[in-house]
């Protein structure tokens, strides 16, 4: 199975924050997009780590950052960072989403729940 495998460059991301986290008032440190569905989850320093969760239970593997200013992809089963196609935008989330986000349900003591 090569890098390209598993993306999808025209399935735009499902929003702005991480679909679980959002359903469940939940909140993230960063963001990663899958680059097969475009499913936004929360990175695996985050408490739930709904990104890497995604992969683990549909079998997609890339997920692209979806930080602004950066463009790298992570392979889970590989455990490696590559370059990758341009996805459809929007390329990040808003600029003016706090990290940790959304502000507005991140916990003045947050640090103790990241891994």
């Amino acid at each position: 199975m090569g890098e390209l495998d598993g993306i999808d460059p025209n399935v735009p991301p499902s929003g702005d924050g991480c679909v679980e986290c959002d359903s469940a008032g939940g909140w993230w440190v960063h963001l990663r997009r899958c680059a097969q569905c475009g499913h936004i989850g929360c990175c695996d320093s985050s408490p739930e780590q709904h990104a890497s969760s995604h992969a683990a239970a549909t079998g997609h593997p890339v997920v692209q950052s979806f930080e602004p200013g950066e463009s790298w992809f992570w392979n889970y089963t590989s455990e490696t960072a590559f370059e990758g196609p341009e996805l459809v935008s929007p390329h990040h989330r808003p600029i003016d989403q706090t990290v940790p986000g959304p502000g507005s349900r991140v916990p003045p003591d947050w640090q103790a729940y990241i891994h």
